[in-house]
Protein backbone atom coordinates (compact mmCIF):
# COMPACT_ATOMS: atom_id res chain seq x y z
CA UNK A 1 0.00 0.00 0.00
CA UNK A 2 0.83 3.53 -0.96
CA UNK A 3 1.84 6.29 1.98
CA UNK A 4 -1.99 7.82 3.21
CA UNK A 5 -3.09 10.62 1.01
CA UNK A 6 -3.58 14.15 2.65
CA UNK A 7 -6.66 14.69 3.18
CA UNK A 8 -7.21 18.63 2.49
CA UNK A 9 -10.30 20.52 0.63
CA UNK A 10 -12.21 18.24 -1.08
CA UNK A 11 -11.44 15.44 0.32
CA UNK A 12 -12.97 16.43 4.01
CA UNK A 13 -16.37 15.60 2.05
CA UNK A 14 -15.37 11.60 1.43
CA UNK A 15 -17.40 9.47 3.96
CA UNK A 16 -15.14 7.68 6.58
CA UNK A 17 -16.62 4.10 6.20
CA UNK A 18 -17.16 2.40 2.42
CA UNK A 19 -18.36 -1.11 1.63
CA UNK A 20 -17.72 -2.66 -1.99
CA UNK A 21 -19.18 -5.89 -2.68
CA UNK A 22 -17.58 -7.25 -5.94
CA UNK A 23 -16.61 -10.56 -7.26
CA UNK A 24 -12.50 -9.97 -6.85
CA UNK A 25 -10.49 -7.58 -5.31
CA UNK A 26 -7.23 -8.47 -7.21
CA UNK A 27 -4.76 -7.12 -9.90
CA UNK A 28 -4.91 -9.90 -12.21
CA UNK A 29 -6.65 -7.77 -14.72
CA UNK A 30 -10.55 -7.13 -15.95
CA UNK A 31 -12.53 -6.08 -13.23
CA UNK A 32 -11.28 -6.71 -10.30
CA UNK A 33 -8.01 -5.06 -11.05
CA UNK A 34 -10.31 -2.08 -11.23
CA UNK A 35 -11.94 -2.47 -7.95
CA UNK A 36 -8.81 -3.29 -6.51
CA UNK A 37 -7.50 0.42 -7.38
CA UNK A 38 -10.62 1.76 -5.89
CA UNK A 39 -10.26 0.16 -2.75
CA UNK A 40 -6.65 0.75 -2.59
CA UNK A 41 -7.04 4.27 -3.34
CA UNK A 42 -9.93 4.79 -0.85
CA UNK A 43 -7.94 2.44 2.23
CA UNK A 44 -4.85 5.55 1.27
CA UNK A 45 -7.37 7.61 2.37
CA UNK A 46 -7.75 6.28 5.53
CA UNK A 47 -11.05 5.59 4.95
CA UNK A 48 -12.62 2.67 7.03
CA UNK A 49 -13.56 -0.77 4.31
CA UNK A 50 -15.89 -3.32 3.93
CA UNK A 51 -15.02 -5.47 1.22
CA UNK A 52 -17.42 -7.99 0.43
CA UNK A 53 -16.05 -10.81 -2.13
CA UNK A 54 -14.97 -14.06 -3.39
CA UNK A 55 -11.42 -13.32 -3.50
CA UNK A 56 -9.04 -9.94 -2.61
CA UNK A 57 -5.25 -9.87 -2.59
CA UNK A 58 -2.86 -10.33 0.15
CA UNK A 59 -2.37 -6.13 0.21
CA UNK A 60 -5.63 -5.11 0.85
CA UNK A 61 -6.21 -8.26 3.40
CA UNK A 62 -3.67 -7.24 5.27
CA UNK A 63 -4.05 -3.61 5.93
CA UNK A 64 -5.48 -2.80 8.98
CA UNK A 65 -8.43 -0.35 8.03
CA UNK A 66 -9.76 -3.15 5.49
CA UNK A 67 -12.02 -6.16 7.10
CA UNK A 68 -12.62 -8.69 4.49
CA UNK A 69 -16.08 -10.67 4.32
CA UNK A 70 -15.31 -13.57 2.26
CA UNK A 71 -17.90 -15.13 0.20
CA UNK A 72 -17.64 -18.73 -0.57
CA UNK A 73 -18.62 -20.17 -4.59
CA UNK A 74 -20.81 -23.30 -3.04
CA UNK A 75 -19.17 -26.31 -5.97
CA UNK A 76 -16.98 -23.81 -7.77
CA UNK A 77 -20.87 -22.37 -9.11
CA UNK A 78 -20.26 -18.45 -10.36
CA UNK A 79 -24.40 -19.08 -9.71
CA UNK A 80 -24.56 -19.77 -6.31
CA UNK A 81 -21.73 -17.88 -5.50
CA UNK A 82 -23.11 -14.59 -7.15
CA UNK A 83 -26.62 -15.84 -4.67
CA UNK A 84 -24.41 -15.71 -1.39
CA UNK A 85 -22.38 -12.32 -2.66
CA UNK A 86 -25.74 -10.60 -2.77
CA UNK A 87 -27.03 -11.91 0.39
CA UNK A 88 -23.80 -11.42 2.50
CA UNK A 89 -23.41 -7.80 1.16
CA UNK A 90 -26.21 -6.65 1.80
CA UNK A 91 -26.54 -7.53 5.22
CA UNK A 92 -22.82 -6.22 5.59
CA UNK A 93 -24.02 -2.79 4.29
CA UNK A 94 -27.29 -2.60 6.27
CA UNK A 95 -25.14 -3.51 9.72
CA UNK A 96 -22.48 -0.74 8.26
CA UNK A 97 -25.00 1.69 7.90
CA UNK A 98 -26.65 1.17 10.93
CA UNK A 99 -23.26 1.95 12.71
CA UNK A 100 -22.48 5.03 10.75
CA UNK A 101 -25.60 6.31 8.73
CA UNK A 102 -23.24 8.37 6.26
CA UNK A 103 -21.37 5.23 4.98
CA UNK A 104 -21.15 4.80 1.35
CA UNK A 105 -22.18 1.34 -0.66
CA UNK A 106 -20.89 0.35 -3.95
CA UNK A 107 -21.47 -2.74 -5.96
CA UNK A 108 -21.41 -3.50 -8.97
CA UNK A 109 -24.03 -4.17 -11.76
CA UNK A 110 -25.98 -7.25 -10.82
CA UNK A 111 -24.09 -8.20 -7.94
CA UNK A 112 -26.09 -6.76 -5.32
CA UNK A 113 -29.12 -4.48 -5.43
CA UNK A 114 -28.98 -1.43 -2.58
CA UNK A 115 -29.71 1.73 -2.89
CA UNK A 116 -26.76 3.77 -3.65
CA UNK A 117 -23.53 3.78 -5.76
CA UNK A 118 -23.74 1.24 -8.81
CA UNK A 119 -19.96 0.94 -10.84
CA UNK A 120 -21.60 -1.11 -13.65
CA UNK A 121 -18.42 -3.06 -15.60
CA UNK A 122 -20.32 -4.88 -18.04
CA UNK A 123 -24.36 -4.35 -19.64
CA UNK A 124 -25.77 -7.73 -19.61
CA UNK A 125 -29.09 -6.14 -21.58
CA UNK A 126 -26.06 -5.31 -24.04
CA UNK A 127 -24.65 -8.54 -24.40
CA UNK A 128 -26.34 -11.28 -26.25
CA UNK A 129 -24.89 -14.79 -26.33
CA UNK A 130 -22.34 -16.39 -28.70
CA UNK A 131 -22.80 -19.68 -28.18
CA UNK A 132 -24.80 -20.85 -31.52
CA UNK A 133 -22.70 -24.17 -31.88
CA UNK A 134 -21.61 -25.19 -28.65
CA UNK A 135 -23.02 -28.01 -26.66
CA UNK A 136 -26.95 -28.38 -26.09
CA UNK A 137 -26.55 -28.34 -22.37
CA UNK A 138 -24.48 -24.87 -22.54
CA UNK A 139 -27.26 -23.15 -24.38
CA UNK A 140 -29.52 -23.80 -21.94
CA UNK A 141 -27.77 -22.96 -19.03
CA UNK A 142 -26.39 -19.88 -20.74
CA UNK A 143 -29.65 -19.06 -21.29
CA UNK A 144 -31.08 -20.00 -17.57
CA UNK A 145 -27.99 -17.14 -16.47
CA UNK A 146 -28.69 -14.69 -19.04
CA UNK A 147 -32.12 -14.29 -18.28
CA UNK A 148 -31.43 -14.47 -14.01
CA UNK A 149 -28.19 -11.81 -14.78
CA UNK A 150 -30.95 -9.48 -16.87
CA UNK A 151 -33.33 -9.33 -13.96
CA UNK A 152 -30.81 -8.57 -11.28
CA UNK A 153 -29.39 -6.24 -13.09
CA UNK A 154 -32.67 -4.37 -13.82
CA UNK A 155 -33.51 -4.34 -10.22
CA UNK A 156 -30.10 -3.34 -9.23
CA UNK A 157 -29.48 -0.52 -11.57
CA UNK A 158 -33.09 0.93 -11.20
CA UNK A 159 -32.61 0.69 -7.42
CA UNK A 160 -28.54 2.48 -7.72
CA UNK A 161 -29.01 6.53 -6.85
CA UNK A 162 -25.50 7.03 -8.40
CA UNK A 163 -24.63 4.99 -11.55
CA UNK A 164 -20.80 4.64 -12.77
CA UNK A 165 -19.76 3.53 -16.53
CA UNK A 166 -16.74 2.57 -17.92
CA UNK A 167 -17.12 4.32 -20.74
CA UNK A 168 -19.92 6.13 -22.27
CA UNK A 169 -20.29 3.17 -24.55
CA UNK A 170 -21.53 1.50 -21.19
CA UNK A 171 -23.76 4.25 -20.55
CA UNK A 172 -25.58 4.42 -23.85
CA UNK A 173 -26.41 1.01 -23.24
CA UNK A 174 -28.03 2.03 -19.23
CA UNK A 175 -30.15 4.49 -20.71
CA UNK A 176 -31.24 3.33 -23.98
CA UNK A 177 -31.64 -0.49 -23.00
CA UNK A 178 -32.66 -0.25 -19.27
CA UNK A 179 -34.07 3.54 -19.32
CA UNK A 180 -32.27 4.47 -17.13
CA UNK A 181 -32.47 8.37 -16.38
CA UNK A 182 -28.93 10.26 -17.77
CA UNK A 183 -28.65 12.30 -14.78
CA UNK A 184 -27.93 9.47 -12.88
CA UNK A 185 -24.89 8.01 -15.15
CA UNK A 186 -21.84 9.27 -14.81
CA UNK A 187 -18.75 8.02 -17.51
CA UNK A 188 -15.22 7.37 -15.46
CA UNK A 189 -12.50 5.62 -17.81
CA UNK A 190 -10.36 3.15 -16.50
CA UNK A 191 -7.16 3.71 -15.36
CA UNK A 192 -3.63 2.05 -15.73
CA UNK A 193 -1.10 0.47 -13.71
CA UNK A 194 2.06 1.89 -13.27
CA UNK A 195 4.20 -1.19 -15.03
CA UNK A 196 2.25 -0.68 -18.31
CA UNK A 197 5.02 1.36 -19.97
CA UNK A 198 6.81 1.07 -23.18
CA UNK A 199 8.23 -2.22 -24.01
CA UNK A 200 11.89 -1.90 -23.49
CA UNK A 201 13.97 -3.94 -25.96
CA UNK A 202 15.44 -6.10 -22.73
CA UNK A 203 12.18 -7.07 -21.44
CA UNK A 204 10.94 -7.65 -25.45
CA UNK A 205 13.87 -10.15 -25.81
CA UNK A 206 13.22 -11.86 -22.69
CA UNK A 207 9.17 -12.19 -23.40
CA UNK A 208 9.99 -13.90 -26.47
CA UNK A 209 12.80 -16.30 -25.14
CA UNK A 210 9.84 -16.82 -23.05
CA UNK A 211 7.41 -17.86 -25.27
CA UNK A 212 9.75 -19.29 -27.60
CA UNK A 213 9.65 -17.10 -30.51
CA UNK A 214 12.18 -16.45 -32.89
CA UNK A 215 13.49 -12.41 -32.54
CA UNK A 216 12.81 -12.00 -36.34
CA UNK A 217 9.29 -13.60 -36.68
CA UNK A 218 6.44 -10.87 -36.25
CA UNK A 219 3.96 -11.50 -33.05
CA UNK A 220 0.36 -11.15 -33.25
CA UNK A 221 -1.41 -11.49 -30.13
CA UNK A 222 -4.95 -12.56 -28.96
CA UNK A 223 -5.95 -11.85 -25.07
CA UNK A 224 -9.13 -13.49 -24.30
CA UNK A 225 -11.52 -16.31 -22.93
CA UNK A 226 -11.30 -19.79 -24.97
CA UNK A 227 -15.05 -21.12 -24.11
CA UNK A 228 -18.38 -22.64 -26.07
CA UNK A 229 -19.14 -18.67 -26.11
CA UNK A 230 -17.60 -17.01 -29.11
CA UNK A 231 -18.53 -13.80 -27.95
CA UNK A 232 -14.15 -12.63 -27.64
CA UNK A 233 -14.27 -13.26 -31.21
CA UNK A 234 -11.17 -15.78 -31.49
CA UNK A 235 -12.94 -17.74 -33.90
CA UNK A 236 -13.07 -14.92 -36.42
CA UNK A 237 -9.35 -14.58 -35.40
CA UNK A 238 -8.58 -17.91 -36.55
CA UNK A 239 -10.34 -17.95 -39.98
CA UNK A 240 -8.46 -14.95 -40.82
CA UNK A 241 -5.52 -16.88 -39.35
CA UNK A 242 -6.07 -20.06 -41.55
CA UNK A 243 -6.92 -17.31 -44.81
CA UNK A 244 -3.08 -15.91 -43.88
CA UNK A 245 -1.32 -18.91 -43.72
CA UNK A 246 -1.96 -19.50 -47.13
CA UNK A 247 -0.75 -15.66 -47.83
CA UNK A 248 2.87 -15.26 -49.92
CA UNK A 249 5.01 -13.25 -47.10
CA UNK A 250 2.89 -13.83 -44.33
CA UNK A 251 5.74 -14.71 -41.82
CA UNK A 252 3.98 -14.08 -38.10
CA UNK A 253 3.46 -15.98 -35.33
CA UNK A 254 0.08 -15.89 -32.97
CA UNK A 255 -0.12 -16.12 -29.46
CA UNK A 256 -3.39 -16.63 -27.93
CA UNK A 257 -3.55 -16.41 -24.15
CA UNK A 258 -6.68 -17.15 -22.42
CA UNK A 259 -8.11 -20.40 -20.40
CA UNK A 260 -11.68 -21.75 -20.98
CA UNK A 261 -13.87 -24.95 -21.83
CA UNK A 262 -12.95 -24.99 -25.16
CA UNK A 263 -8.88 -24.47 -24.51
CA UNK A 264 -8.18 -27.97 -25.47
CA UNK A 265 -10.43 -27.98 -28.43
CA UNK A 266 -9.28 -24.77 -30.21
CA UNK A 267 -5.03 -26.81 -29.55
CA UNK A 268 -6.62 -29.60 -31.81
CA UNK A 269 -7.65 -27.80 -34.38
CA UNK A 270 -4.34 -26.22 -34.95
CA UNK A 271 -2.92 -29.39 -34.64
CA UNK A 272 -5.53 -30.90 -37.38
CA UNK A 273 -4.40 -27.72 -39.34
CA UNK A 274 -1.08 -28.06 -39.44
CA UNK A 275 -0.56 -24.74 -38.24
CA UNK A 276 1.25 -25.50 -34.45
CA UNK A 277 4.98 -23.94 -35.51
CA UNK A 278 3.36 -20.49 -35.86
CA UNK A 279 0.01 -20.75 -33.33
CA UNK A 280 0.75 -21.12 -29.70
CA UNK A 281 -2.23 -21.44 -27.64
CA UNK A 282 -0.28 -20.70 -24.03
CA UNK A 283 -3.75 -21.04 -21.82
CA UNK A 284 -4.14 -18.76 -18.91
CA UNK A 285 -1.37 -16.72 -17.72
CA UNK A 286 -0.79 -14.05 -15.11
CA UNK A 287 2.23 -12.77 -17.44
CA UNK A 288 0.08 -10.51 -19.68
CA UNK A 289 2.35 -8.13 -19.70
CA UNK A 290 5.28 -10.25 -20.95
CA UNK A 291 2.80 -11.41 -24.21
CA UNK A 292 2.64 -7.76 -24.68
CA UNK A 293 6.32 -7.43 -24.61
CA UNK A 294 6.68 -9.53 -27.01
CA UNK A 295 3.89 -9.03 -29.26
CA UNK A 296 4.05 -6.46 -33.03
CA UNK A 297 0.27 -6.56 -32.87
CA UNK A 298 -2.87 -7.07 -30.32
CA UNK A 299 -6.04 -8.25 -32.08
CA UNK A 300 -9.88 -7.84 -30.23
CA UNK A 301 -12.96 -8.47 -32.58
CA UNK A 302 -15.18 -8.58 -29.59
CA UNK A 303 -18.59 -8.83 -30.51
CA UNK A 304 -19.26 -7.20 -27.06
CA UNK A 305 -16.68 -5.29 -25.30
CA UNK A 306 -18.05 -2.58 -22.10
CA UNK A 307 -14.93 -1.48 -22.32
CA UNK A 308 -11.36 -3.66 -23.11
CA UNK A 309 -9.00 -3.64 -20.36
CA UNK A 310 -6.50 -5.35 -22.46
CA UNK A 311 -6.45 -3.46 -25.33
CA UNK A 312 -6.08 -0.13 -23.26
CA UNK A 313 -3.02 -2.58 -21.07
CA UNK A 314 -1.18 -3.64 -25.02
CA UNK A 315 -1.44 0.06 -25.91
CA UNK A 316 -0.16 1.28 -22.42
CA UNK A 317 2.48 -1.08 -23.26
CA UNK A 318 3.98 0.50 -26.94
CA UNK A 319 1.47 -2.01 -29.33
CA UNK A 320 -0.83 -1.33 -32.07
CA UNK A 321 -4.26 -2.73 -30.59
CA UNK A 322 -7.35 -3.75 -32.96
CA UNK A 323 -10.74 -3.25 -31.17
CA UNK A 324 -14.15 -3.64 -32.32
CA UNK A 325 -15.21 -0.56 -32.82
CA UNK A 326 -18.45 -1.39 -30.66
CA UNK A 327 -16.14 -1.79 -27.72
CA UNK A 328 -15.96 0.72 -25.31
CA UNK A 329 -11.96 2.03 -25.49
CA UNK A 330 -12.59 2.53 -29.02
CA UNK A 331 -14.26 5.51 -28.25
CA UNK A 332 -10.79 6.62 -27.35
CA UNK A 333 -8.58 5.90 -30.32
CA UNK A 334 -8.21 9.00 -32.55
CA UNK A 335 -8.96 9.43 -36.32
CA UNK A 336 -5.96 9.10 -36.95
CA UNK A 337 -6.09 4.81 -35.98
CA UNK A 338 -9.37 4.39 -37.69
CA UNK A 339 -7.46 1.81 -39.35
CA UNK A 340 -7.22 -0.30 -36.12
CA UNK A 341 -10.93 -0.67 -35.57
CA UNK A 342 -12.49 -3.36 -36.39
CA UNK A 343 -16.02 -2.97 -37.65
CA UNK A 344 -17.92 -5.93 -38.60
CA UNK A 345 -15.79 -8.51 -35.64
CA UNK A 346 -17.69 -11.44 -37.49
CA UNK A 347 -16.02 -10.78 -40.85
CA UNK A 348 -13.03 -12.94 -41.56
CA UNK A 349 -11.89 -11.97 -44.76
CA UNK A 350 -11.97 -8.17 -44.07
CA UNK A 351 -9.84 -8.97 -40.60
CA UNK A 352 -7.65 -10.64 -42.74
CA UNK A 353 -7.27 -7.58 -45.07
CA UNK A 354 -6.70 -5.65 -42.04
CA UNK A 355 -3.97 -7.91 -40.30
CA UNK A 356 -2.06 -7.98 -44.12
CA UNK A 357 -2.26 -4.00 -43.90
CA UNK A 358 -0.55 -3.83 -40.59
CA UNK A 359 1.78 -6.06 -41.81
CA UNK A 360 2.69 -3.88 -45.17
CA UNK A 361 3.50 -0.95 -42.71
CA UNK A 362 4.77 -2.79 -39.66
CA UNK A 363 7.60 -0.49 -38.87
CA UNK A 364 5.38 2.53 -38.69
CA UNK A 365 2.63 1.61 -36.17
CA UNK A 366 4.74 1.56 -32.90
CA UNK A 367 5.29 5.25 -33.60
CA UNK A 368 1.93 6.22 -34.93
CA UNK A 369 0.08 4.93 -31.37
CA UNK A 370 2.66 6.86 -29.29
CA UNK A 371 0.39 9.53 -28.36
CA UNK A 372 -2.78 7.42 -27.13
CA UNK A 373 -0.44 5.21 -25.26
CA UNK A 374 0.68 8.35 -23.34
CA UNK A 375 -2.52 9.80 -23.00
CA UNK A 376 -3.57 6.31 -21.71
CA UNK A 377 -0.49 5.82 -19.22
CA UNK A 378 -1.00 9.66 -18.02
CA UNK A 379 -4.12 8.48 -16.55
CA UNK A 380 -3.53 6.67 -13.28
CA UNK A 381 -5.52 3.95 -11.48
CA UNK A 382 -5.63 6.98 -8.34
CA UNK A 383 -6.76 9.24 -10.73
CA UNK A 384 -10.10 6.69 -11.81
CA UNK A 385 -10.65 6.88 -7.96
CA UNK A 386 -10.46 10.03 -7.19
CA UNK A 387 -13.35 10.71 -9.88
CA UNK A 388 -15.50 7.68 -8.79
CA UNK A 389 -14.90 9.16 -5.26
CA UNK A 390 -15.91 12.72 -6.07
CA UNK A 391 -19.03 11.77 -8.04
CA UNK A 392 -20.47 8.83 -4.78
CA UNK A 393 -19.27 12.32 -2.58
CA UNK A 394 -21.42 14.75 -4.56
CA UNK A 395 -24.48 12.68 -3.38
CA UNK A 396 -25.69 13.14 -0.19
CA UNK A 397 -25.83 9.81 1.77
CA UNK A 398 -28.79 7.58 1.49
CA UNK A 399 -31.43 7.66 4.53
CA UNK A 400 -31.22 4.71 6.20
CA UNK A 401 -35.11 4.29 6.43
CA UNK A 402 -35.12 3.91 2.55
CA UNK A 403 -33.18 0.35 2.77
CA UNK A 404 -35.28 -2.63 3.33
Amino acid sequence: MKAAINRTGADNAVAKTWVLVAGGFHRAGGMDAANAALASYLADLGCRLHLVSHSVEDDLQNDAAVKVHRVPRPRQSYFLGGRLLERVGRAVARETLATDPSARVIVNGGNCTFPDINWVHSVHHAWPARNDRAPLWFRAKSAIDKAISRRRERAALESARVIIANSNRTRRDLIDLLNIDASRVHTVYLGAEPHWRSITPERRSSARQWLGVETSRPVVAFVGALGHDTNKGFNTLWKAWRRLSTSDGWDADLIVSGGGRALDKWRARVNEAGLQRSVRIIGHTDRIVDVMAAADLLVSPSNYEAYGLAVHEGLCCGVPSMVSASAGIAERYPSSLSELLIHDPNDSAALAGMMLNWRASLPSWKERIQALARELRSRTWDAMAAEIVAIASAAPPHRTKSIR
